[in-house]
């Protein structure tokens, strides 16, 4: 019987020797069990179900105190006189209010359907991290909605109404009024969520704490733009308002990514 060549044989000892390496446990997948196409499918559309129900109830219950609501978001201008300007204005700013109000209600649930669809996907190492980035974005988010509600909001209203007090009279739209600060409490909401998107791109090894640095003078020209582009109003006190708070949020991810990486 002819000899196999020796480079064919070394071929053949190093691919056993690999096969027997050990796997990190945390790179395992606790719960790997293979499931059909069709039954992930079947699965996403539960979740999805879900998620719905919990957006219609958050909705309809927003939607039945939303008197209440509307007067909470009426805070910030203070001596402002608001006007329907046509019929149904209000109606169609009571369905706005309570639209976003649901949603941000019913996020817990949202987000609690979308960890159950990709759990099983995940190994032990991810999974350490879901919670923190979870909880972490949850009050990220929450902090930009207040931030927004006690500084960003009342600086851009006193800004307008100082600018022409002396020139026009202030009675507002009450429609344009909603939809300025409920686009201003939302961009202002996903700004903040720049220190979670640092910490999974560190995660994934995409970018370190060093390479953020780096980039500071890219930071300061990128946050201004977000500033001007996130805040409905044009004025620059609200825009600069803005600027800051993304700058020290960049800023606390990269001291939070450098923890991390240690």
């Amino acid at each position: 019987m002819t000899p196999l060549p020796e480079t064919e044989t070394e071929t053949i000892d190093f691919a056993e020797d690999t096969s027997n390496l050990p796997v990190d446990p945390l790179d395992e997948l606790p719960d790997e069990v293979e499931m059909p196409f069709f039954d992930h499918l079947e699965e996403l559309r539960r979740r999805i179900f879900y998620s719905l129900i919990a957006v219609v109830v958050g909705i309809v219950g927003c939607f039945l105190v939303v008197k209440p609501l509307v007067r909470l978001l009426e805070i910030p201008a203070q001596g402002i006189k608001f006007l329907q300007l046509a019929p149904g204005e209000y109606f169609f700013v009571s369905l706005k209010v309570a639209g976003y109000s649901g949603l941000v209600l019913s996020s817990p649930v949202i987000l609690y359907q979308i960890i159950q669809f990709v759990l099983p996907g995940l190994t032990r190492r991810e999974r350490r991290l879901l919670a923190p980035i979870v909880f972490g974005s949850s009050i990220l988010f929450l902090g930009g909605l207040v931030f927004a509600y006690l500084l960003l909001i009342p600086a851009a209203l006193q800004f307008f109404v100082k600018y022409g007090a002396d020139v026009v009279e202030q009675l507002w739209s009450i429609e344009k009024y909603f939809e300025f600060i409920l686009l201003l409490l939302f961009s202002t909401g996903l700004a903040f969520q720049i220190p979670v998107i640092q910490l999974l791109l560190s995660k994934l090894g995409i970018v370190s704490s060093q390479q953020m640095l780096n980039g500071w003078r890219l930071v300061i020209m990128l946050s201004m733009i977000l500033g001007a582009v996130l805040t409905p109003s044009t004025d620059p006190l609200t825009q600069s308002l803005l600027a800051g708070a993304v700058l020290a949020l960049y800023f606390g991810g990269v001291g939070l990514v450098k923890l991390t990486e240690k």
